[in-house]
């Protein structure tokens, strides 16, 4: 049976002391607590800082049953010089020495925006940056429908990289839910449908989305073709606020149980 990991994007919010950690529970003990309700977590801090690999060590040892991804740093996928792309890409490749030589590296998350064009440079550089991490399971998230395309298809799966499969508002530009398969490994991620407040610049009101059982329903039969395609199915959910990722994520382990795709 094809491996199938939930989990979220993130563990570290001060916002989920409540509704997921207990009132009083100290920070060094979010990681522990989280690996008791999920097999992965999605490592979101590491867009905004550097990870280093002493961080992603002490890591494997507070949660040591966690299947780890992470996303690739802002220099790698928004904030990209063509000068110093390649020097950043080796500081943050350095760092994940402690989760390959583990094992237990999920994939890199590489999240493009939606500034992110589908023009030749573009392409270019996302050519280049895949080649650099190719001994890596990698993932790309395009928040661009122009990316959509059988020639980008093609390409991730010559380069074994996954497609990420994305529920998100139905929005003008933005990509369709597609169950695209590219590589051994799929990747999904569960945005929110705040269509709303989806291009504001208040982050927390874009992902302040619950999925009702019924909306994840939906996603039970898909996953199940998902999984025929591939060797391992990697979820998270990053509708994070107030914990509704966690009620979310557990929400749909208990419908991929019941649908026989989870033991």
């Amino acid at each position: 049976m094809t491996q199938i990991e939930i989990g979220t994007c993130g563990y570290h919010y001060t916002d989920w002391i409540g509704p997921v950690y207990p009132e009083g529970t100290p920070k060094t003990d979010y990681l522990r607590l989280y690996a008791g309700r999920f097999p992965t977590v999605e490592l979101d801090y590491a867009y905004y800082t550097m990870p280093t690999a002493a961080q992603l060590a002490n890591m494997l040892e507070t949660g040591p049953e966690l299947t780890f991804s992470i996303k690739a740093h802002e220099t790698l996928t928004h904030k990209v010089n063509p000068d110093t792309w390649e020097g950043d890409a080796r500081t943050y490749r350095e760092a994940l020495k402690p989760l390959l030589q583990a094992r237990r590296l999920g994939a890199v998350l590489f999240q493009f925006p939606y500034s992110f064009h589908y023009e030749p440079d573009q392409r270019r550089y996302l050519d280049k940056v895949l080649s650099f991490f190719a001994d890596v399971p990698l993932a790309v998230e395009f928040r661009n429908a122009e990316w959509i395309n059988n020639r980008v298809i093609d390409a991730l799966r010559n380069r074994n990289a996954a497609l990420v499969s994305l529920d998100m508002p139905e929005l003008k530009g933005l990509p369709p839910a597609l169950d695209t398969v590219t590589a051994p490994l799929a990747y999904l991620r569960f945005h929110g449908r705040n269509g709303e407040t989806w291009w504001g610049s208040d982050a927390a009101a874009r992902y302040d989305y619950l999925y009702t059982e019924a909306e994840l329903e939906t996603w039970a039969g898909r996953i199940k073709q998902i999984a025929v395609k591939a060797d391992r199915v990697l979820v998270y959910f990053n509708n994070h606020w107030r914990g509704q990722a966690v009620r979310n994520g557990e929400m749909l382990i208990a419908i991929l149980q019941r649908a026989g795709l989870l033991g």
